[in-house]
């Protein structure tokens, strides 16, 4: 066997060792196959890329040193106890803001995070996540915004260009010292839902889910499922954590109602990112799905292609990313509802700016032709070359 034969065969199977790590039955003495023939520093690699840390430390920290290097596990421990201090720290921050906008009477939803991390694996400290992201009503940014500045955030978005009327891709807000991130949203800025979100609907539809003894507002758990499907095609599914997300969130949330999952999914025109969602949790980790469901999303054959397709760039592991014209079909064959929606929600993707399209210094509703034009040639120079997210 070649050099570079011996190093294909050994990516594999650090990649079929992450994949049965995140699988919905682990099967351990398919763990401990795959484990003599890694390289482990390359595993963990992996792990941190795809945001399956947790799930890694928890299948393979219980296995022998004879299975598993004692430096290995030492440095599987080291990078996990890091995950669940930052996991510690982001919760006390979302405490804290929760109370700051509760006093404010500005409406807060937890999405994705902690409150994921708890729906989808009953653990905060399961899953990666590097910010704090909360939706909240076009209204109540300006008021939030203050509140953020307030408290010792830098936002990205002045308020100067929210008076204006600027939409941003999310209104971000870190902290030098201690590098948090907060990101809020509403349904101006989360612009890949092909259709509008019906926000005041999602508040009255909103659950609670407890994290280290406090109750946290967040989205049901129908919606919970048509979010994280959105945002994982938004991203192409190109790390393992999308799709783990969703297989881990059906499974636990067994008393999860369908209809208003499909219902949800269509008022946003997103039936398909739930059906490629679906496919590929099924697919790439064996998740269970009512059979109703799963007739229903296998019955959408494009859906079932596009899972195909994330697959191969998701094993390429960032060395085949989408390119250009890649990324244009894909986001049109996600869209569902034929030729004509697709080209529609590429179009509006393609033409309606963010903060990284806006000038330097401009103001004013004047600019915003010229902004919503440059914006194609943007994405061209960044993706056109490298295909790179």
């Amino acid at each position: 066997m070649s050099l570079a034969d011996s190093r294909k065969t050994q990516a594999i199977a650090e990649w079929e060792l992450l994949v049965e790590c995140v699988s919905a039955a682990p099967r351990t003495p398919k763990l401990e196959d795959w484990a003599k023939t890694i390289a482990w520093e390359n595993l963990l690699g992996l792990a941190e890329d795809h945001g399956v840390l947790g799930q890694v430390a928890t299948q393979l920290g219980g296995l022998g040193d004879s299975i598993v290097p004692r430096e290995a596990k030492r440095r599987l421990t080291e990078l996990h106890r890091g995950q669940l201090f930052s996991a510690l720290r982001m919760s006390g921050e979302l405490f804290r803001l929760a109370e700051r906008f509760a006093a404010a009477n500005i409406g807060m939803l937890t999405v994705k995070g902690p409150a994921l991390a708890v729906a989808a694996y009953g653990d905060p400290g399961m899953r990666s996540y590097g910010d704090i992201d909360l939706l909240v009503r076009p209204s109540d940014i300006y008021r939030a915004t203050e509140i953020m500045i307030a408290d010792g955030f830098d936002a990205a978005i002045p308020l100067e260009a929210i008076r204006a009327g600027k939409i941003p891709g999310q209104y971000l807000f870190s902290q030098r010292d201690s590098k948090l991130l907060v990101e809020l949203h509403n349904d101006r800025t989360l612009r890949y839902f092909p259709r509008p979100l019906r926000l005041d609907e999602l508040f009255q539809r909103q659950t609670s889910v407890r994290i280290d003894g406090r109750e946290v507002p967040t989205l049901s758990v129908e919606d919970t499922l048509v979010l994280i499907s959105v945002h994982g095609a938004k991203h192409f599914w190109d790390r393992l954590m999308w799709i783990a997300d969703v297989g881990a969130l059906v499974s636990r949330q067994s008393g999860m109602d369908w209809e208003r999952v499909n219902q949800a999914a269509r008022e946003v025109g997103a039936e398909r990112m739930v059906n490629t969602g679906l496919c590929l949790a099924t697919t790439v980790l064996g998740t269970n799905l009512p059979a109703a469901v799963l007739a229903l999303a296998s019955k959408d054959r494009i859906a079932k292609r596009l899972a195909e397709q994330a697959v191969r760039w998701l094993r390429a592991c960032g060395d085949n990313s989408p390119r250009l014209v890649e990324r244009a079909f894909f986001r049109m064959r996600m869209r569902g509802e034929g030729l004509l929606a697709g080209a529609g929600y590429l179009l509006k993707l393609s033409l309606s700016p963010t903060e990284e399209d806006w000038e330097v210094a401009t103001q004013g509703r004047k600019n915003r032709l010229l902004e919503a034009a440059a914006r194609p040639f943007r994405l061209a120079r960044k993706y056109g070359k490298s295909g790179k997210n």
